[in-house]
């Protein structure tokens, strides 16, 4: 469906009772007819480096995000996400190395690149005495262009809260107000930092629905998130970062495919866990890879209907009983632990 202009977008959002529908796109789309069929990248990080004093942040990364996706940044704390983010934003100044966004440089265009940029902070601080409608204000006086604040308000539907201080909002009801901040410029460039962190899940699918609008009206987003379902459902590519380097790039069905075997089998025998002999299980038939991990057992299975026969008969034979057993298709999480050794919603 064509974009329209936000003020048709939220009247037909304002007369519609299903607030949980997906209305109009609310985004103006982006003139991309006379752009060439391999377009520059939207952003062009080349041997990026940061230190702070004897600790090495970031380490000579490369990264392109290509115009018109919605790019994830995932990695465990200290993996050098959040320096890597706040340089691309202008934020922090690298030790060495080039960034380039919208084909521009923060050491020359930071004038121009900051009205086309879109950024929602993890922990955005707001000014706790301001309303919702006077903090969306102020945001829009900074921009030449965008939509006005009680547009933005609908947006992120928190109309009824748009004479509340931001300091009696809730901690979901305080992301979605930075989100619409960082929409109220109407921004080329979106980076988003953990969106939907504190959220109900169905804020969550609202604010999917809202990211997924924003990347099909042709804008870029750089998303940073704990949530591997979010990643899979809205970024087309993902890197995984670890010891301030790339470790990972790829989609995350590619990422899957490249890194896990197609199924997981995890089970727990309880007490009797530190009696099992775990590398007999490494010999079963279909399994590529076993982990052992707060006493439950994860395997990567390459076919799941050897694989469990197989694993039931070796406990038998270990005299094993088992408590818990459960299987699933490989996931984007399960790519970071073996890549990592760490579950991401831990960190």
């Amino acid at each position: 469906m064509e974009c329209g202009s936000f003020a048709a977008a939220f009247r037909n959002a304002a007369t519609a009772s299903d607030h949980t529908s997906q209305v109009a796109c609310p985004f103006l789309k982006r003139d991309t007819g006379s752009m060439p069929v391999v377009s520059q990248p939207a952003l062009r990080v080349t041997g990026l480096r940061k230190a702070y004093q004897d600790v090495v942040a970031v380490n000579g990364l490369d990264l392109e995000v290509r115009a018109g996706e919605c790019f994830g940044l995932l990695g465990p704390n200290g993996a050098g996400k959040t320096t890597t983010v706040e340089i691309c934003e202008g934020l922090t100044e690298p030790d060495s190395g080039e960034v380039e966004l919208l084909g521009m440089h923060w050491s020359s265009d930071a004038k121009q690149l900051r009205q086309r940029l879109g950024i929602q902070l993890q922990d955005t601080q707001l000014s706790e005495k301001l309303t919702v409608l006077e903090t969306l204000r102020l945001f829009r006086s900074f921009f030449e262009q965008g939509p006005g604040a009680a547009e933005a308000i609908a947006l992120v539907q928190l109309e009824e809260k748009k004479n509340s201080r931001v300091g009696n909002l809730s901690g979901g009801q305080k992301q979605r107000l930075a989100l619409a901040c960082a929409l109220v410029g109407d921004p080329d460039f979106l980076f988003l930092d953990e969106p939907t962190t504190g959220l109900d899940p169905q804020a969550r699918r609202q604010l999917w629905e809202l990211i997924e609008q924003f990347k099909s009206s042709g804008r870029t987003i750089l998303l940073t998130t704990h949530y591997m379902d979010e990643a899979e459902r809205l970024c087309e590519r993902v890197a995984i970062m670890d010891n301030g380097k790339q470790i990972a790039l790829g989609s995350p069905r590619e990422l899957i495919a490249s890194t896990c075997a197609e199924h997981m089998v995890a089970f727990s025998a309880g007490a009797n866990s530190r009696a099992l002999d775990v590398p007999a299980l490494r010999h079963i038939q279909g399994v590529r890879d076993v982990r052992s991990e707060n006493g439950t057992i994860e395997m990567q299975v390459t076919e799941l209907h050897l694989a469990v026969p197989a694993l039931l008969a070796e406990l038998a034979r270990q005299n094993i009983p088992l408590t818990e057993l459960s299987t699933h298709s490989a996931t984007l999480e399960d790519v970071f632990v073996s890549l990592t050794g760490r579950h991401l919603r831990d960190e």
